[in-house]
């Protein structure tokens, strides 16, 4: 089916955009044009929207705005944003009156003529997903990059090839409830994450399990042998399981040998990578990411192009990223670290101590975990945002705290925590803003509040 005739069997019914975001936009555009009957359903204001409100305006498009924006909610197709999860009474009212439930990633799975390879996980999926891409582009394949990461690609879906390739990275947001079948499933570990969204950590996991649900025998399904919850899985998979590991032989899958080189094992058979040494991104967790990314991209690229993009790739912003060398005192960018792992995964990357700078918005998943790698890798914790109580009281209770072991600041403002970290710093000193919490409580998104961390950094004199 075309991106035109699915747009054409819409004619005459009412179609329901729940959120005005980024990824919504070109399909309330597409709505438009094709002369579907179309209502936009958001919180913003027509000032906040601006152009997009007067452009889909003018087209006819009505907007059913500001708070309460889900009162009256109504169609006969509903195109949710990731944010707004289907168990919503809103939304579940409408479905058991017979409305379609869908969103513009899962139009996107129905129409692709390509192969597909999706990405999800609590931590890491962004990177995963971004070398997949570099990898099947460097084997010659003409790759589209999107999901929770790059642009929307519903609007681009005519000009997609059969021998291309889509690789995109899903939330769990984007998963709960999506009917889709990639050819390749990627989940890269589970842990509690997004509970202040998701009913429970069940729920959590049961939408990051749709990634491969529905795929056919002939899919392949990438799991994490080292974590307990991805590996449970694998009985469910429709399809072939690979595993990475850094700690044992997984066949068929990557793995990390004891003397440190990546290698591949299919039917008994090993093939040597690359050692893990050389991958230019710093951290087990990235070394991780790549036999992930390697094991998806088996058969699709060969080993040399596998060793070479690991040894040139060099990272995405905003996640471990150095930002500046300035009088002896590296800072660095961590602002993806969203959660207590992620910050604990960039921790282990440094053996001296450092100056951390954290805290955002609580997503109901605990600290306690993270007080013990802070009192082991931090000299210095600087703190800011709604969660900077719950962080300080979880390393004051960690086993290995001692008064000043670390030196606990808490302070008010966001731009102030990074100038007082920054001040505090001598040469040889790393300081990271790796927050452990989203950043909902101040920003947009992550990409702000890295983007004002590197501003501040990049303006000291």
């Amino acid at each position: 089916m075309t991106l035109k005739e699915y747009l054409s069997g819409l004619v005459g019914k009412r179609a329901a955009v729940v959120g005005a975001g980024l990824s919504n936009r070109p399909l309330v555009t597409l709505l438009a044009d094709a002369g579907v009957d179309t209502t936009v359903y958001d919180k913003a204001e027509p000032a906040a929207l601006g152009a997009f409100y007067d452009t889909c305006a003018a087209k006819g498009v009505k907007f059913h705005l500001g708070e309460g924006y889900l009162d009256g909610l109504d169609g006969d197709i509903v195109f949710r944003s990731p944010s707004i999860l289907p168990f919503r009474p809103e939304l579940a009212r409408l479905a058991d009156k017979g409305a379609e439930i869908t969103s513009e990633m899962e139009v996107f799975f129905k129409l692709c003529p390509c192969p597909i390879v999706a990405v999800t996980g609590s931590d890491g999926k962004t990177t995963t997903t971004t070398v997949i891409a570099r990898l099947l582009e460097a084997a010659g394949r003409t790759v589209w990059l999107g999901g929770n990461i790059g642009r929307p690609l519903l609007a681009d879906v005519d000009k997609i090839r059969p021998d291309d390739a889509a690789v995109l990275e899903l939330s769990s947001f984007q998963l709960h409830s999506m009917r889709c079948a990639p050819d390749v499933a990627v989940i890269t570990n589970i842990a509690p994450n997004h509970l202040d969204i998701h009913k429970d950590y069940q729920d959590y996991i049961d939408a990051k399990k749709r990634i491969f649900k529905n795929q056919k025998p002939t899919g392949k399904l990438v799991l994490n042998r080292d974590n307990a919850v991805t590996a449970s899985c694998a009985p469910e998979a429709p399809g072939q399981v690979w595993w990475f590991s850094r700690r044992e032989k997984a066949d068929p899958g990557v793995y990390l040998r004891p003397d440190g080189m990546i290698c591949a094992r299919v039917d008994g058979t090993e093939t040597e990578i690359m050692p893990a040494a050389d991958i230019r991104v710093p951290g087990m967790h990235n070394v991780e990411n790549m036999m992930t990314a390697f094991a998806a991209a088996w058969g699709l690229a060969p080993p040399e192009t596998m060793a070479e993009v690991a040894r040139t790739f060099p990272g995405v912003a905003h996640r471990l990223e150095t930002v500046r060398v300035h009088k002896g005192v590296t800072y660095i960018n961590d602002s993806i670290a969203s959660s207590p792992d992620r910050t604990m995964a960039g921790l282990a990357c440094f053996d001296e101590k450092i100056i951390l700078m954290a805290g955002g918005k609580d997503k109901g998943v605990p600290f306690d975990a993270l007080g013990p790698a802070v009192c082991r890798h931090v000299k210095k914790l600087y703190l800011t945002g709604l969660t900077a109580g719950k962080i300080k009281a979880a390393v004051e209770a960690a086993p290995e705290y001692r008064p000043g072991a670390p030196e606990i600041f808490v302070l008010e403002d966001f731009a102030e925590t990074v100038k007082a970290a920054a001040a505090a710093a001598v040469p040889g000193d790393t300081v990271l803003m790796s927050p452990a919490s989203t950043s909902f409580d101040r920003f947009k998104n992550f990409e702000e509040r890295g983007e004002l961390f590197r501003k501040i950094i990049m303006e000291m004199e």
